[in-house]
C-alpha cells in the first residue's frame, strides 16, 4: 500500500504522527467503451460550446449554475477557502461506540505509526478500547474539510470520514406514517424464520459472482485469440510527498491537557450584567 496522506492526531497537547492509508479498493474489473465497427477506443474530449476548441486542463475553471444564472470559480476564488491548510486530524471529542449511525459512514483509512517511538499511538488505541469510546476528528484531505470518526480496528486505528448531517437524507414514506398491527403469532413465526438462518457473519464466505464469471468470459476471449493488439497506456497514480512530525514527552503532554481542560471547567461562567428596568 502507498501512504496517501502524512500527518498527526492531535488531541490536548498529544501529538501522534501518522500515515494516512486507503482501507479499500474497488475489485471491479475495468471495462472502456470502444467502436463495435473496428474496435476503436471511444474518447470523451473537453471542447467549449461557444468556440468549439479542445480545452487543456489548465484553462479550465469550475461554475455553479443556479438554472439561471452561471457563476465561474477561478482557482483563486478556491484558493480562498477553508482547504488542506493543515496536516492535523484534530480531536474534538469522544463519544460511546454506539452512538455513531453506520449511515454516516462514508470512506475508511488505515492509520500508521509515522514515528520512530509508536507509544502515543498505542496509548491512544488502547484508551479508545478501553473506554468503549470512538474519537470524533476534524481533518482536511483532497481539498475538502471533513468530519472523521477515529476508532479501533484490530491492532490498527482507523479513520472514518463522516458524511455531515444535513447529507444523510430523511426517510418519511407515507406507508409508515400510520402502525402497522403485527399480531405474536406473526412475530413468532417470523422470529423462528430469523433463527433458521442464524449464523455468524464471515465475510470470506462471500464473493462478487458477476466478477467471477467476467474475469472468466475475459480470459476465454483472449484464448481464443478475439482480442485486439493496443498501445493504450496509462498514467501511473501521483506520487505524494511524505513528511514526518515530532512527539512531544507524552506522559507530561498528557498530564498538560488534562490540566488544562480541568481548570477549563472550573473557571465560574461570567455573570450577565444587570438589565436596567425604565
Amino acid at each position: 500500500m502507498r501512504a496517501i496522506w502524512t500527518g498527526a492526531i492531535t488531541f490536548g497537547l498529544v501529538n501522534v504522527p501518522v500515515k494516512v492509508y486507503s482501507a479499500t479498493e474497488d475489485h471491479d474489473i475495468t471495462l472502456h467503451q470502444v467502436h463495435d465497427a473496428d474496435g476503436g477506443r471511444i474518447k470523451y474530449q473537453r471542447r467549449c460550446d461557444i468556440c468549439g476548441e479542445i480545452v487543456p486542463y489548465d484553462h479550465i475553471d469550475k461554475a455553479y449554475d443556479d438554472g439561471d444564472h452561471t457563476v465561474v470559480l477561478t482557482d483563486s476564488d478556491l484558493a480562498s477557502l477553508p482547504a488542506e491548510r493543515s496536516r492535523e486530524i484534530e480531536v474534538v471529542e469522544f463519544v460511546p461506540n454506539e452512538q455513531l449511525d453506520p449511515i454516516m459512514f462514508d470512506k475508511s483509512y488505515f492509520l500508521e505509526p509515522d514515528s520512530k517511538s509508536p507509544k502515543a499511538y498505542a496509548l491512544l488505541r488502547k484508551t479508545l478500547e478501553e473506554t468503549d469510546r470512538t474519537a470524533i476528528v476534524q481533518f482536511a484531505l483532497r481539498q475538502k474539510t471533513r468530519l472523521g470518526a477515529l476508532r479501533v480496528h484490530g491492532k490498527v486505528l482507523m479513520l472514518q470520514s463522516l458524511l455531515w448531517d444535513d447529507e444523510v437524507r430523511e426517510a418519511d414514506f407515507p406507508a409508515l406514517r400510520e402502525t402497522t398491527r403485527v399480531s405474536s403469532k406473526e412475530l413468532e413465526m417470523s422470529s423462528a424464520l430469523v433463527d433458521s438462518f442464524a449464523s455468524d457473519f464471515r465475510p470470506d464466505q462471500f464473493s462478487d459472482e458477476y466478477q467471477l464469471e467476467l474475469r472468466k468470459l475475459i480470459d476465454a476471449k483472449l484464448a481464443t485469440g478475439e482480442s485486439l493488439d493496443t498501445a493504450e497506456t496509462f498514467g501511473e497514480p501521483e506520487e505524494r510527498e511524505e513528511d514526518g512530525g515530532e512527539v512531544l514527552d507524552l506522559m507530561e503532554a498528557l498530564r498538560k491537557s488534562v490540566e488544562k481542560n480541568r481548570s477549563a471547567a472550573k473557571k465560574p461562567a461570567p455573570k450577565k450584567a444587570a438589565t436596567r428596568r425604565g
